[in-house]
């Protein structure tokens, strides 16, 4: 049996990365580790016992005083465009460092909007766009607020404001960095309720562990860090997983009908 050519084992071997969202390489040229002699997952860029001088590796968890910037610069913003200047402006989350990102991605929707959505991280096409949920699960998402009477009633936003490599799960050190500009968008917003999407979302805003599937459906009472704002959240399924999930669909629905009906219910006098 002929072996095929190289250039066809190449090309094969680059979709199954693409395929598996591997999109960006750590260095600009490649290396032969084999011909260097060297491990092919030699630690380049974080030597195991590294002397405290060395340089940052490539992935770092934000330490307390990156944490304590965001907030103090979050405080300062006194309107949602004041706070998304201050967002991309913001080199404190690893994330932006990691090379994937080509911009901060904030929000989308109005301000005086009467639900706040957050979702995971932005997308390779919410990055494009500069906009959260706009690709294949964005449009799933705006159905299914159509579908409860809530289009163009939400403003939209997530745990990070950049694209991690690949579309991974943001960290929760990632998430702790950028929450003081989560929680002064949702100050700014002052919405009735909030709707959390999928697992990394409801884990960040509620410090909770459980998974989704213990999780949604279930109304949980959101407060800044201060006390000062509290706002019912309901937790639910992320666009993307029920796109995998199919089966999953009808309690997400029966989520969204909870949601709307408290949404909906008349004020008590």
């Amino acid at each position: 049996m002929s072996r095929p050519p190289a250039a066809a084992v190449s090309e094969s071997l680059l979709a199954f990365w693409a395929e598996a969202g591997v999109d960006a390489a750590l260095l600009e040229t490649t290396v032969d580790r084999i011909a260097e002699g060297q491990r092919p997952l030699a630690p380049r860029f974080a030597p195991a016992t590294a002397p405290s001088h060395a340089p940052a590796t490539v992935r770092r968890a934000p330490r307390p005083p990156a944490i304590e910037t965001a907030r103090e610069i979050a405080r300062t913003c006194s309107d949602l465009e004041a706070l998304a200047t201050a967002i991309e402006a913001f080199e404190g989350c690893p994330i932006r460092l990691e090379g994937a990102a080509s911009r901060a991605v904030f929000s989308r929707g109005p301000a005086d909007a009467p639900v706040v959505v957050i979702g995971e991280a932005p997308g390779a096409e919410e990055d494009r766009a500069g906009r959260p949920f706009v690709g294949k699960a964005g449009r799933m998402l705006d159905r299914m607020l159509e579908a409860i009477g809530l289009t163009d009633r939400v403003f939209i936003t997530n745990t990070v404001f950049w694209r991690p490599p690949g579309n991974r799960t943001p960290t929760p050190e990632e998430q702790l960095v950028c929450k003081p500009f989560v929680e002064q968008a949702i100050r700014l917003v002052r919405p009735r309720m909030l709707l959390l999407v999928g697992a990394p979302a409801t884990r960040c805003l509620l410090d909770q562990t459980e998974g989704i599937n213990r999780l949604h459906g279930r109304w949980f009472e959101w407060r800044t860090a201060d006390g000062d704002l509290e706002v019912p959240a309901l937790p639910t399924f992320h666009p993307a997983f029920l796109m995998r999930t199919p089966s999953a669909k009808a309690m997400a629905w029966a989520d969204l009908k909870t949601f709307a009906e408290r949404l909906n219910r008349p004020a008590r006098p």
